[in-house]
């Protein structure tokens, strides 16, 4: 009979937070740039420079421990990772060590499995490293260093999670309430959130660990899943043939869906960290605590409940609106334009995220107004348009974020059933009508055709007949 084993993940996430400067120093953290133009001194690692705390990296980071219950370290302090690496200038990392900013945490997670909580280790501030790119037409590696000194807090949980399902929830937790926070965008393709998997099995019920690998270059959740599942299954196959699972870092290649080693997996002696001679250790008063905490958002959970109270929503709804920060804020600024919230709420439950999927897009990528979207609900409401045609308008909308009321006019997609338009028209066709009025109130009732036909020229066809004749009627 085959052994059953089962996978023990802990994740090591790096997330880029979103100060306008670096860490250390005043350049730009601004993603893309020509190579290179966003350094001074002090990121490129030159002799004799000296770093300078940002204050704004300690409350990002302060905020995100809260958030995530940790104790925040009132007395912490910065260490160096000493590794050469031609990325990494000074030949070291300012990174934390024995005095993280944030421990002993954690978030809860729901899964088909149910609710569970991932205990988070530690919350530690460091920088960034600069990039390689590996040139194969020039046979060389080129070293771009904006990236260098960029802010940093890396997200250490304990090994808690057993699949890849609670790997994806705790991930999008994370970023969710990291982007309610506004520490950062989390966008994986961009590289503001990476995630590194540690990952080892054993036998089901078994209480040692087995050895665990380190897969980095994982830059999308879908690429996550495939990697754990592709590991899980290599270790399994080492074991079963009697063979040993190597303690290594390994690379992923999402295209090829195959991992390969990178090197053998350092522990910290290998770094020879020490006290960063350049930084004084860090005081944080309990009244900065309490300040942070002060500024702390309305996370989802509080969010959906209100949403639920003030909007009438049902509870489905309202988990997929306030899922993403941009969508909770996207839906707030409508309602708050057009107070329709359930309309508000149909739009982007419906046709929104239609077309999201279609077009293989995140809520973060919309970019069309929620002016345009509330002027769209009022034009449907007020009968100016029908369902159908709102559908068509929406898409226009949703592609190049149109007025939809200039947008109706030029198309002349306008139903008109607005009675008080109608009633203007056909006011001003009587007056300019006198001898067919005459004639109607002489007996005539042939000549109120005359006035209907002069009354659907004026509206260019687009008037009701029904209600024209009613309204003629009562005005004669």
């Amino acid at each position: 009979m085959s052994k059953e084993y089962e996978m023990v993940i802990g994740l090591e996430v790096h997330v880029e937070l979103a100060t306008k400067t670096k860490i250390f120093c005043g350049c730009s953290t601004a993603f893309g740039g020509a190579p290179n133009t966003h350094t001074c001194p002090v990121c490129t690692g030159m002799p004799g420079s000296l770093p300078v705390l940002n204050r704004q990296v300690v409350e990002y980071a302060m905020a995100v421990g809260l958030a995530a219950h940790c104790s925040i370290t009132r007395h912490c302090k910065f260490d160096r990772k000493n590794y050469f690496y031609p990325d990494n200038p000074q030949n070291y990392q300012i990174s934390q060590l024995y005095l993280p900013i944030c421990r002993n945490g954690g978030v809860e997670i729901e899964t088909s499995a149910g609710k569970k909580t991932v205990r988070i280790h530690e919350i530690h501030m460091e920088e960034d490293a600069g990039k390689l790119i590996h040139d194969e037409w020039g046979d060389c590696s080129l070293v771009d260093y904006n990236r260098s000194g960029v802010p940093l807090i890396e997200i250490v949980s304990e090994p808690d999670m057993r699949s890849a399902e609670e790997v994806i929830a705790y991930l999008e937790k994370l970023r969710m309430m990291i982007q309610y926070l506004g520490a950062s965008d989390c966008k994986l393709n961009e590289g503001s959130m990476r995630a590194d998997v540690n990952l080892s099995v054993r036998e089901l019920g078994a209480k040692e660990f087995g050895t665990r690998t380190e897969m980095k270059n994982l830059n999308s959740f879908k690429a996550i899943a495939r990697a754990i599942e592709n590991e899980k299954n290599r270790q399994i196959d080492l074991l079963e043939d009697g063979e040993k699972v190597v303690q290594e870092t390994r690379r992923w290649d999402d295209l090829k869906e195959y991992s390969y080693a990178m090197r053998s997996k350092e522990d910290a002696q290998d770094y020879r960290y020490f006290p960063e001679p350049d930084l004084v250790p860090l005081v944080i008063s309990q009244e900065w605590v309490e300040e942070v905490k002060s500024r702390q958002p309305e996370f989802q959970e509080e969010k959906m409940e209100r949403y639920k109270k003030e909007y009438g929503l049902p509870e489905y709804d309202a988990r997929i609106l306030t899922g993403s920060k941009y969508l909770a804020d996207f839906f707030e600024d409508a309602v708050k334009l057009c107070k329709k919230p359930k309309k508000v709420s149909n739009w982007l439950m419906g046709e929104t995220m239609r077309l999201l999927k279609e077009r293989e897009m995140e809520p973060d990528d919309i970019h069309f107004s929620p002016e345009n979207l509330a002027r769209l609900i009022d034009l449907t409401e007020e009968g100016s348009i029908n369902g159908t045609v709102a559908k068509e308008v929406f898409e226009k909308i949703f592609d190049e974020d149109i007025d939809p009321v200039s947008y109706v006019e030029k198309q002349g997609l306008k139903t008109v059933n607005d009675a008080e338009e109608l009633r203007t028209t056909i006011a001003q066709v009587i007056q300019d009508n006198p001898q067919s009025v005459a004639d109607y109130r002489n007996g005539k009732e042939k000549a109120i055709g005359f006035l209907v036909g002069q009354t659907m020229k004026a509206m260019k066809g687009k008037a009701n007949p029904g209600m024209v004749n009613q309204i003629l009627k009562e005005l004669l």
